[in-house]
C-alpha cells in the first residue's frame, strides 16, 4: 500500500518549516510530534473539549479537527508562542497565574489560545462575553470564574 505524501511549508510561532507529511496526519499530530511542541493538547479527538485550540493567521481553531496540509502556507501559533524571549509570561499567562485560573492544566492551552485572539478582537470586554468566548473550551477542574477573572485582569493590562 502507498502511502500519499504532500510536501507543506507553513510557520509555527515564527520559524519556517518545510516537511514532506503524509494526508491524513492531523494537525495536532504534527505540532506535537514532528515539531515536539508538546504544549498544544489532544483531550476529546472531537474538536468538543478545545485543548488542541491554535492559532491559524490569528483565529482559533481546532487541531485535532485540521490536517497539516490544510496549514499549507498558514501562520500558526501554539501556546508556546506567548511567552517572551526572555521567558517572562504573556499577560494572559500571568494573570491566569495570578488568579489560579488553571489546576490541572490540561485545558490551559487551549483556553489561553481561544483567549489571546478574543482579546486581539476586544479590548475590554465584559464577564458575559468572556463567558461566550469560553464556551467552546471545557475546563473540569476550575468552574471557570477564576479564569473569566485572569481574562478580566489581562484585559486591563493589556489596555496599559
Amino acid at each position: 500500500m502507498d502511502i500519499d505524501l504532500h510536501d507543506v511549508t507553513l510557520s509555527v510561532n515564527g520559524t519556517k518549516y518545510q516537511r514532506r507529511v503524509e494526508s491524513r496526519l492531523l494537525l495536532s499530530d504534527f505540532l506535537r510530534h514532528d515539531l515536539s511542541l508538546a504544549g498544544t493538547h489532544v483531550g476529546c479527538e472531537h474538536g468538543v473539549c478545545g485543548a488542541c485550540t491554535v492559532l491559524l493567521d490569528g483565529a482559533p481553531v481546532r487541531s485535532c479537527l485540521m490536517l497539516a496540509v490544510q496549514a499549507n502556507n498558514h501562520e500558526i501559533s501554539t501556546v508556546e508562542s506567548l511567552a517572551g524571549k526572555a521567558g517572562e509570561y504573556h499577560p494572559l499567562q500571568q494573570a491566569m497565574h495570578d488568579h489560579h485560573g488553571l489546576q490541572c492544566g490540561y485545558c490551559t492551552p487551549g483556553i489561553l489560545m481561544t483567549m489571546t485572539a478574543f482579546l486581539d478582537e476586544n479590548h475590554s470586554p465584559n464577564e458575559d462575553e468572556i463567558r461566550e468566548a469560553l464556551s467552546g473550551n471545557l475546563c473540569r477542574c476550575t468552574g471557570y470564574q477564576n479564569i473569566v477573572d485572569a481574562v478580566m485582569t489581562a484585559a486591563e493590562r493589556m489596555r496599559g
